[in-house]
């Protein structure tokens, strides 16, 4: 992780802070010796996954609709992660997943703005919609569906970036935008629809694992240790244009089904379904620009992280079933 410098410590605002990024953030920065305001409507966070801090002095956690007027007091950084972030989730609450990224974001801006605080959006490759370049750099605008099922979260997004980079712009706010390849590891949501959980959770059920369309499309998973270290690399440099975190490593739905089963032993079959709508068909980020500006690059491959993971998710699992039994 970053050092911190000597005797410099910070207050920072993390929205989503009780997410799975989210929460994994307010760890690395309390880690650094920061301290940390993690604002959460859990509406898709969760409080099993700040639990481990509530004896922390430095640690204050606010249940809060930031798409609502807030002041918490002046903070240094503003970490804007709050958004539902897997399809189960934003297609649920597509108002509100729209309303996160409007709102919510001009009210993280407004309040980063007021207390001359560094600013950091979270958004997405979901920008680059099914993408008609590969790998995607951060050059590429894109080919998205703004009316499709996704549409609420992409559009989201990407309007969070165009109000982000106005801030910047009209506001002299000092911003920072990281579009997110796939992340996973411990937190998940068990059912929240994202290709590493629902493969784990099928595959210790031993039930089928259900790969969508014929599992050629492809996908980068990056693990969560890596995607932080990004976060807080890119937060710490002067650079205020979209840059992508994201492992280059890409698989098949295919392959990475077959990775879990082997991981796991399990003695899951694969089950086939239709593509759904607007599945984008390639996901790969070009790190160029992280490795030149940040010196960032992933070390966890997709083996590795999956084995890093798997306890949590035996222990979801369990807990799943257990709760089931009552």
């Amino acid at each position: 992780m970053t050092v911190l410098a000597a005797g410099k410590s910070d207050r920072i605002l993390v929205t989503g802070g009780a997410g799975f990024l989210g929460s994994h953030l307010c760890d690395a920065l309390l880690g650094e010796g920061h301290s940390v305001v993690c604002v959460d409507n859990l509406l898709t966070g969760r409080r099993q996954n700040i639990v481990h801090l509530s004896s922390e002095s430095r640690f204050q956690f606010l249940e809060f609709d930031i798409c609502q007027p807030f002041d918490f007091g002046r903070v240094d950084k503003v970490y804007h992660l709050a958004c539902p972030a897997s399809p189960v989730d934003y297609m649920t609450h597509g108002i509100a997943t729209l309303r996160v990224g409007s709102a919510g974001t001009f009210n993280a801006l407004e309040l980063a703005r007021k207390y001359s605080a560094r600013f950091f959006l979270a958004s997405t490759s979901e920008c680059y919609g099914d993408p008609q370049e590969h790998p995607q750099k951060e050059t590429y605008w894109g080919n998205v569906n703004p009316i499709g099922p996704r549409s609420v979260y992409d559009e989201a997004k990407r309007f969070s970036e165009a109000a982000t980079m106005a801030a910047h712009r009209y506001w002299k706010v000092d911003t920072r935008i990281v579009r997110i390849f796939n992340t996973y590891g411990p937190r998940m949501q068990l059912n929240d629809g994202r290709v590493v959980p629902n493969f784990m959770k099928q595959a210790l059920r031993g039930d089928p694992l259900t790969v969508y369309g014929d599992g050629s499309q492809t996908r980068s998973f990056c693990y969560v240790a890596d995607e932080v270290e990004g976060f807080l690399r890119l937060m710490a440099s002067s650079e205020h244009l979209p840059v992508n975190i994201g492992n280059p490593g890409e698989f098949t739905i295919l392959e990475c089904a077959k990775k879990v089963i082997e991981i796991t032993g399990s003695r899951s079959g694969i089950h086939y379904e239709p593509l759904p709508p607007d599945d984008p068909k390639q996901r790969c980020p070009d790190i160029t620009k992280a490795k030149q500006l940040l010196a960032w690059e992933p070390k966890v491959d997709l083996e590795t992280g999956l084995k890093l993971s798997l306890e949590y998710f035996k222990q979801a699992v369990a807990a799943e079933h257990r709760q089931a039994a009552v």
